[in-house]
């Protein structure tokens, strides 16, 4: 049995720490330029736990019979003066989501990302943004299943300390 609890990401700092490194960790194995999760820790949980206390954030925790299985984070973006689109209300950023291997494949995150929009569709949200990255097919198929459509591709050349050369930034054969 799935059951959805929005928690506060302050109040379970252990729990989501451990499930940011997993995360994290799994997000290297598509993008070889992805931080150390020693490196950044401390940082980006401070990251997650400000927006979700200044910016309407939500973090619901998913339980696969009362087992932690995974979470979703998002918060609002508010609209500024640099925005190129018509719309002109806050924007939710779908920021983290994870689920735990031993409970991919059961509709933890489907659930989770069903929870997550209602919440914030009946807050009057309209505008939805989420990043993956390229080669994260399942990740893509997913969200394509839920009505998202790409908009932007973002590009990016690394190079080398010396910027003589580019650095390769994907592994050559890893496509999920």
């Amino acid at each position: 049995m799935i059951t959805i609890t929005p928690i506060r990401i302050r109040d379970h700092y252990a729990l989501i720490n451990g499930m940011m490194e997993q995360l994290h960790l799994s997000e290297k194995e598509f993008f070889l330029k992805t931080a150390s999760w020693e490196s950044i820790a401390t940082d980006y949980m401070q990251h997650v736990i400000t927006t979700q206390e200044t910016c309407d954030g939500t973090c619901l925790l998913a339980y696969v019979n009362q087992v932690p299985a995974g979470f979703i984070f998002a918060y609002l973006e508010e609209a500024d003066e640099n925005r190129i689109e018509d719309y002109t209300g806050d924007t939710l950023y779908v920021s983290d989501g994870y689920v735990a291997p031993e409970f991919r494949r059961q509709g933890v995150y489907k659930r989770m990302n069903e929870e997550l929009e209602s919440i914030y569709i009946a807050k009057g949200i309209r505008r939805i943004v989420r990043y993956t990255l390229a080669n994260n097919l399942r990740m893509q198929q997913f969200l394509a299943s839920k009505n998202y459509e790409p908009v932007r591709l973002v590009y990016e050349k690394w190079l080398t300390e010396d910027g003589k050369k580019p650095v390769p930034l994907f592994p050559e054969t890893k496509k999920k």
